[in-house]
């Protein structure tokens, strides 16, 4: 019977995967969760599953690291963050998964561990539709969140919205609000969700095109139609194709004195 183990610091995530592969792999035994990377250290080297499951980001370890020294164990990384994909595949990952993990992905991700535990893909090889994959990921990362174009900003976003993964353009973005641990992307149309903080999305936007307007706020300019001053001295920004207003702190009125 095929084994594995899932290490992820959410614990929910961890449970939920848990309960997909028991849908698309009923018969895969899963030996354990961990919650770090040296408890997945640990669990691999007492319970010799045939696949890891990981985090990438992680506490002690990261999924990376956890993989560096692993030998006979399939690795597949399941984390909600672009730009290790490469690295990943470059340690020989069976699969990379964004999360939230969508069902079509992880039962394609069952089929290639199925055939690499049946000998159907060589140790270090890789099927020909993920190498088309990968060649895509090379072509396309470095504008998709995390990767950073060539000038070194973002061009595009995944963000999950609904039960859906998008890529977004980021032209398209109206503007982002820190949301708890996540990042909410307002377009004109829908709202999305990221997990990269705000002040870590900041670094990876265009200065000139994206301004902070409040300590949990960031606007793009090109949707900015007005701004309003109340008697109070306080700035609030119209959008072109929202509805709300947004609300200007005092720590950044300054940018706004010539509009």
């Amino acid at each position: 019977m095929p084994s594995a183990i899932i290490a992820d610091d959410e614990p929910e995530l961890a449970r939920y995967l848990r309960e997909r592969l028991a849908v698309h792999w009923p018969e895969l035994e899963i030996r354990g969760l961990a919650a770090n990377g040296p408890e997945a250290n640990a669990m691999i080297a007492d319970e010799e599953p045939d696949v890891a499951f990981l985090d990438i980001r992680m506490p002690g370890l990261s999924g990376l690291d956890v993989a560096r020294d692993l030998d006979g164990v399939h690795v597949v990384f399941v984390t909600a963050y672009d730009q290790y994909a490469l690295e990943a595949f470059d340690r020989a990952a069976v699969d990379y998964l964004l999360k939230p993990v969508d069902d079509a992905r992880l039962a394609a991700t069952v089929a290639r561990l199925k055939a690499r535990l049946a000998g159907a893909v060589p140790a270090g090889g890789v099927p020909p539709d993920l190498a088309a994959a990968i060649a895509t990921l090379r072509e396309h990362l470095p504008g998709v969140m995390g990767g950073g174009a060539a000038s070194g900003r973002l061009a595009w976003i995944r963000a999950a919205v609904g039960q859906q993964v998008k890529l977004i353009p980021v032209d398209e973005v109206c503007y982002f609000e820190a949301n708890d641990k996540y990042t909410s992307v307002f377009t004109a149309e829908a709202e999305a969700l990221i997990r990269t903080p705000l002040r870590e999305l900041l670094a990876q936007l265009d200065p000139e095109r994206f301004w902070q307007v409040h300590r949990g706020t960031v606007v793009n300019l090109a949707h900015v139609a007005a701004t309003t001053r109340d008697l109070a001295g306080r700035i609030r920004l119209k959008l072109k194709s929202r509805p709300e207003m947004l609300a200007v702190s005092r720590a950044y009125t300054h940018r706004f004195r010539q509009m």
